[in-house]
């Protein structure tokens, strides 16, 4: 956790970019970046707002980065509170009364520099700047300072608690309106107030003094320290419980996770440091991602957010057992009842003119076709086409990790003040604002991870460009010399934001969910067929964590999150602060719901744990997009593969009858066909059995279970499933088994 003070090292705002030299590139193995902006390229700002003695790559794309992009900060939501730090301190509310889904969207509420109330400094009534003193894996401390008068607030994720340490003064808090106060009165240390319908406990230390009158209060004699929390409820016994743990200030929050036998368990915790009092840990908020999935035990309290209810856990952890959902590199060859068709739909792709598609986004969209086009080729035997499509990436890739003299893109670059790996040439935001990265570089993963599992030499001798990728968007290392610790992954939340800077009034924002999918997808399947432990787990971790964030948030597939009055059935956007039923680039219904679909990869399966939820969803956009059932226009094709995880018999049809129906940009008939006739020919994806190895799928139809296992190894494997089933895998390659 750290402070601010203003950091000027490369990439200054406003600074030319300089022709590339020999001096500005560094080797890695055969592939080389730059450490130079190149042209095209704009740049990011030369100005972090952190304190000093902060080292190391600031962390981005997070719920509270703009903290360290703009001087205070825009509004925060780290739920159950929101606040907004401003120049008269930190200004703090409770959105959870004003959550409305009536418009289209899911409304929580924004945070006004009032706020219920300004957390201040009884000193100085104005600060220049808010600054990051410290953050850990869900919490944050900021700071301001204004000569002498100085003030640290500690809050984040899952938090009812703010706490306060101050120098130089005295805790000031000024109400948006004239608090009732219900318990204790003027001159005590706690009180309980109630504003604007919202409950809150504040707490001096002991032998302080709460005095004021009507708005403002001045906590006299705060030994320094000082805390608020949002109440449940106003009961005395409640203000008591929270009192307990009030001066036990969380300085260290983090994660840790093992996988066995099908389930993933995750143990998050805190430290705290006890300044005074006999309670032990804190309180937890949990999301519903997090208490669906715990044993920890819950009280009986709870707090409203847009993302449905938070219930309430006390003491210094609390561990969540999540099932895993296999995945696979490649479906097999029994899906396809027609192999002339599905070698014209290859011979097809092969034959097309190689493009330069510019920028990583579209770069990436194109890699990742190419390497689902390679596993459907090799399942059905055509070694040549399959050979063709991993020539391509491998050209396409070596084209990107090498970097010379003279060159624009494409490359990447190094921006050493940020900490961040560039590409150029970058598009969406990806060079100034560190948009979307997972996004982008998760497309080349997946591609790289096709060529490291048929060709470990090239993947031995590139790898340490395509760990750059990975340390880009997700360092597993929190002491990482080059990139900030998880940079796209809200580790509490459970999902990633695409924002690098989240410069907007309802916090930051993830559009693709699916995208972020695909980039865990990649990285677990790169760990694997390259043997490195370390990227396979937590890829793992990523993708099934972030997977029931998405069942969640952004599909509520038990229909328990939505506010009742919501009229639709998905978001196309989460926000901290809201919704939203709409995508940054159209107002289609096929888009606003496909943009959280694609790409469709082996991997998606994941869509389909819930089929009455797939049903629900196909049927909406069916119902409301102008085209009807006709997929033959638009994202139809992706309306069809979504359908199909619940029923495929339609989609075929389609298919059949419009064998070169329109697709989207990043999809295939080949692996549309492939998709579809895997569907029909399986069933549906069964997620109530789990393995005990990760790259697997299990199916069902008219009650008979398919077992689908591959296997990396060139030694057989035996692979056990949580429903008695064992299969015993072939070495290096696909094992179909019926039951």
């Amino acid at each position: 956790m750290r402070m601010i003070v203003l950091i000027r090292l490369v990439g200054l705002l406003g600074v030319t970019p300089v022709g590339l030299n020999a001096d500005d590139f560094i080797k890695i193995g055969p592939g080389s970046y730059t450490s130079q902006r190149p042209e095209g390229c704009e740049p990011l700002p030369g100005e972090i707002y952190k304190v000093k003695s902060l080292k190391g790559a600031t962390p981005t794309n997070q719920w509270w980065s703009s903290v360290v992009w703009e001087k205070h900060s825009q509004n925060l939501f780290p739920h159950p509170l929101a606040m907004v730090c401003h120049e008269g301190g930190m200004a703090v509310t409770y959105p959870g009364a004003g959550i409305d889904g009536r418009s289209g969207n899911i409304m929580g509420g924004g945070v006004s520099k009032g706020g219920d109330f300004v957390i201040g400094h009884s000193v100085s009534a104005k600060f220049t700047e808010t600054r990051l003193a410290e953050y850990s894996a869900w919490m944050i401390t900021t700071e301001v300072q204004e000569g002498e008068a100085k003030m640290q607030l500690t809050f984040g994720h899952g938090s009812p608690f703010v706490y306060g340490k101050i120098s130089g003064g005295n805790p000031l808090i000024r109400f948006a309106h004239k608090p009732i106060i219900w318990s204790g009165k003027q001159g005590e240390s706690v009180l309980g107030i109630t504003v604007r319908g919202n409950h809150y406990g504040i707490f001096g230390a002991s032998g302080s003094k709460w005095l004021g009158e009507e708005t403002v209060y001045e906590n006299e004699g705060s030994k320094g320290y000082f805390s608020v929390a949002l109440l449940p409820d106003k009961e005395p016994a409640t203000l008591g419980a929270f009192a307990q743990c009030a001066h036990n200030h969380v300085v260290m929050t983090k994660v840790s996770s093992a996988h066995e036998k099908g389930t993933l368990s995750s143990i998050y915790e805190v430290e705290t440091k006890k300044l005074e009092g006999k309670g032990e840990g804190t309180i937890f908020a949990l999301y519903p991602h997090q208490w669906k999935y715990t044993s920890t035990p819950l009280t009986s309290m709870s707090y409203r957010s847009v993302r449905g209810a938070m219930k309430i856990a006390k003491g210094s952890s609390f561990e969540t057992a999540v099932p895993i959902q296999g995945l696979l590199p490649m479906f097999p060859k029994e899906g396809i009842p027609d192999l002339v068709r599905m070698k014209g739909y290859l011979t097809t792709e092969a034959a097309k003119k190689k493009t330069d598609f510019g920028d990583t986004y579209w770069e990436g969209k194109h890699l990742g076709k190419l390497a689902t086009l390679s596993g459907i080729a090799e399942v059905i035997g055509e070694e040549e086409l399959r050979t063709q499509f991993v020539d391509e990436i491998k050209s396409r890739l070596e084209n990107w990790f090498t970097a010379s003299p003279g060159e624009k893109a494409p490359l990447f670059y190094y921006d050493a003040n940020w900490g961040s790996l560039i590409g150029s040439k970058p598009s969406y935001g990806s060079d100034s604002q560190l948009n979307d990265h997972h996004f982008h570089y998760g497309y080349f993963l997946r591609a790289a991870a096709e060529v490291a599992r048929l060709d470990p030499a090239w993947a031995r001798k590139w790898g340490p460009m395509v760990n750059l990728l990975i340390r880009d968007i997700a360092s597993p290392k929190k002491d990482d010399a080059l990139f900030p610790y998880l940079r796209c992954f809200d580790i509490y939340a459970g999902h990633s934001w695409a924002s690098g800077h989240a410069k907007f009034g309802d916090g930051n924002n993830q559009e693709s969910s699916s995208e972020s999918m695909n980039a865990w997808y990649g990285m677990m399947l790169w760990g694997e067929a390259t043997g490195d432990d370390v990227a396979r787990d937590l890829g793992i971790y990523l993708y099934n964590t972030e997977r029931t964030a998405v069942e969640e948030y952004w599909f509520d597939v038990s229909g328990t999150n939505f506010p009742k009055d919501f009229p639709n059935v998905a978001l196309g956007m989460i926000w901290g602060g809201k919704g939203a039923f709409a995508t940054w680039f159209s107002g289609d219904i096929d888009c606003i719901h496909g943009i959280n679909w694609l790409p469709f990869t082996p991997a998606s399966i994941y869509m389909g744990r819930f089929p009455d939820y797939v049903k629900r969803n196909h049927d909406r956009i069916v119902e409301k997009r102008e085209k009807g059932a006709d997929y033959n226009n638009g994202w139809g094709d992706l309306v069809a593969m979504f359908g199909a995880l619940n029923d495929p018999a339609p989609a075929v049809k389609h298919l059949d009858t419009n064998p070169d129906c329109s697709l989207e940009g990043g999809n295939t008939h080949a692996f549309m066909y492939h998709w579809l006739n895997t569907l029909d020919h399986f069933g549906q994806n069964d997620a109530s059995v789990t393995a005990d190895h990760p790259y697997v799928n299990v199916f069902k139809k008219d009650g008979k279970k398919t077992y689908v296992v591959y296997n990396f190894e060139e030694t057989p494997l035996t692979v056990r499933f949580s429903d008695g089933g064992v299969v015993e895998s072939k070495t290096g390659g696909l094992t179909v088994k019926s039951d």
